[in-house]
């Protein structure tokens, strides 16, 4: 079992553009690609700390309200450093393609004994494509 310490950084980002998501209909919402995901989440990131991080992420991330995607993050100075990046899709508005995720920041990197996650919300911030 890990130990708990400091909340692990968390920021709610907002998708809503045309070019991030294509409706059917009004009725469902496509994936979000994983190169927009990592610049939302970057961006999201460097407005909270000042500071821009690398992300990288692999996958796409589901269009569906509890998906999950976990990322990677490094900076600049440390780029050997892999933190896990967590985006949760928290609401999918199919009339306007808008995607709403929470991004949680590991406090610890990877392979370390500290936290990896946290419920509580220590920033908020808003992204748009």
């Amino acid at each position: 079992m890990r130990r708990t310490g400091r909340a692990a950084r968390r920021v709610s980002v907002v998708l809503a553009t045309l070019a991030l998501v294509a409706c059917s209909g009004g009725r469902s919402v496509e994936p979000l690609a994983p190169d927009v995901v990592a610049e939302k989440i970057a961006d999201a990131l460097e407005e909270e700390v000042g500071v821009r991080p690398v992300v990288a992420c692999s996958e796409e991330l589901p269009a569906e309200v509890g998906a999950e995607l976990v990322c990677d993050l490094t900076t600049a100075g440390a780029p050997e450093t892999i933190y896990p990046v967590t985006a949760t899709v928290t609401s999918v508005d199919p009339d306007t393609g808008e995607v709403k995720f929470d991004v949680s920041v590991a406090d610890a990197p990877e392979g370390s004994e500290g936290p990896t996650t946290s419920t509580e919300p220590s920033a908020t911030g808003e992204a748009t494509g």
